[in-house]
């Protein structure tokens, strides 16, 4: 929550949205550099299937977390394993995620390690929900 209300107070003191935009994503490239080994590397590559694959999702970060907004409302985010000291990272996708398939679809993904084929598939989850 602290880094939540920190993060805030710095949107609040930023100029034009470009300057604004230019130093969400410096705080995302900070935070993910700061990540253990393994979390870091996964990190890093999310980070640039999210920008090749939903070049309109803008990078920020949501409670210390890497997370990728459109309209200022986060769409998916990167947990890594060190900081909630669990077995795996998440890939997970908020409400504003355009990920409905019926009535039950999953809204988050465990992540161990990124393969082709796990990069194929985050890449066409984040540019559906980004739709």
């Amino acid at each position: 929550m602290k880094e939540r209300a920190q993060e805030l107070k710095a949107a609040a003191r930023r100029g034009s949205r470009a300057a604004k935009a230019a130093e969400e994503e410096a705080a995302v490239l900070a935070k993910i550099t700061e990540m253990s080994d393994g979390d870091r590397i996964m990190a890093e590559r999310l980070h640039a299937i999210v920008k090749a694959e939903a070049p309109g999702l803008a990078p920020k970060l949501w409670y210390g977390m890497p997370s990728y907004a459109k309209d200022g409302k986060v769409v998916c985010f990167f947990q890594s394993a060190q900081k909630f000291n669990t077995r795996y990272a998440t890939l997970g996708f908020s409400d504003k995620a355009n990920l409905d398939q019926g009535s039950v679809w999953a809204t988050s993904y465990a992540l161990t390690e990124l393969t082709a084929d796990g990069e194929a598939r985050i890449g066409a989850l984040v540019k559906q929900a980004a739709s």
